[in-house]
């Protein structure tokens, strides 16, 4: 299943733009997602972006399931 989500631009006065992708919050939860978290975007060709964890993160660090 896919989820759709639109580009946000922001166009600043000195003339710089900056573009939004918004995460659906059912595949952030998915991905166990938290705020603040750094994420790597990768362009895999102009139709496929890959975004990944830098590093690997474990369950217990994410507050998952296996965290006691």
């Amino acid at each position: 299943m896919g989820y759709l989500s639109k580009v946000q631009l922001i166009e600043r006065a000195n003339h710089t733009r900056q573009f939004y992708l918004i995460c659906p919050a059912p595949l952030a939860e998915a991905l166990e997602l938290e705020k603040g978290e750094p994420i790597e975007w990768i362009v895999q060709d102009r139709h496929t972006l890959i975004v990944k964890r830098p590093t690997k993160v474990s369950a217990k660090s994410r507050g998952g399931a296996d965290a006691r």
